[in-house]
């Protein structure tokens, strides 16, 4: 696997620096370092950098709500997605990622009650076709990550959504942390992990690691914390992950300190050596 996360005190403006210091820290995935407006030299020299460090550009973000109730807010959230995948293309990343949205008028990425309904799916569709007929991407890919509160928000959904979108440049971007939202979920990671990989496998690109814990609350209450203080069964995930893919980017994500990072990436490392799973 190759494991990822941002990284700091670091000049990212310098490719080489930018690519080393991934290295150094013994990552072999990288999020995007450059955005929408770097022009093709820079691009380039980036892309050589990372191919010195033996390094993969995982991912560009295109975080933002092309659902978004605000017609305003949904065309300016399209052209940004659109712009991220040409930036992905040029880059050669494996995939540029965002989130479906929400129909949630006040939060890009919140609960709304329309978000599970079938106009809301189909307006997933539309859109996400909409943004790759756009680029027409031919060395990177599109995917929607997983969220607890609209599409796709199981194994299932996602694959629905894939054989809707019927496009060949859609991929999978797997955050299995997202779609445990229910009792169920939580106390059987590894099953859900299972059925993520055994349908979604064959597009699977790329994934996010992180954990969660319940906290005790009433009435269910669910938090994000560091990999190996929660529930996620990281045993099941490292090892389907590698038989999905040896060179799979795992990219830590959502902690805020070096330190935590840190800490994250020893226990997955960990758990990776456990396995005797190489860890690029």
């Amino acid at each position: 696997m190759r494991l990822g996360a941002p990284i700091f005190n670091v000049d990212t403006k310098d490719p080489q620096a930018w690519a080393q210091a991934h290295r150094k820290l013994g990552y072999g995935a990288a999020y995007c370092p450059v955005n929408a407006d770097a022009d093709d030299a820079t691009c380039r020299a980036y892309i050589d950098a990372a191919k010195r460090e033996n390094l993969v550009i995982a991912e560009v973000g295109a975080w933002s709500n092309p659902i978004s109730p605000d017609s305003d807010q949904a065309c300016k959230a399209k052209d940004h997605c659109i712009r991220q995948l040409q930036l992905a293309e040029r880059l050669g990343a494996l995939c540029c990622v965002n989130i479906a949205g929400s129909r949630n008028p006040k939060q890009w990425d919140g609960p709304h009650p329309d978000n599970f309904s079938k106009d809301t799916f189909d307006l997933i569709v539309q859109t996400v076709r909409k943004i790759i007929d756009a680029v027409k991407p031919t060395r990177t890919t599109y995917s929607l990550e997983t969220m607890p509160w609209i599409f796709p928000h199981s194994a299932d959904t996602y694959l629905h959504l894939i054989k809707a979108i019927d496009r060949k440049a859609t991929s999978v971007h797997l955050d299995p942390v997202n779609i445990v939202n229910c009792p169920e979920r939580m106390y059987d990671t590894a099953g859900l992990l299972r059925e993520c990989f055994e349908k979604l496998g064959p597009w699977m690109l790329s994934c996010h690691a992180k954990d969660i814990r319940y906290t005790g609350a009433l009435t269910l209450h669910l938090e994000e914390c560091l990999p190996g203080t929660g529930v996620l069964d990281y045993r099941t995930f490292l090892t389907l992950a590698e038989q999905r893919n040896p060179q799979m980017p795992i990219i830590l994500e959502h902690l805020s300190k070096p330190e935590e990072y840190t800490a994250a990436a020893q226990y997955v490392r960990g758990i990776a050596d456990e396995l005797k799973i190489r860890c690029i």
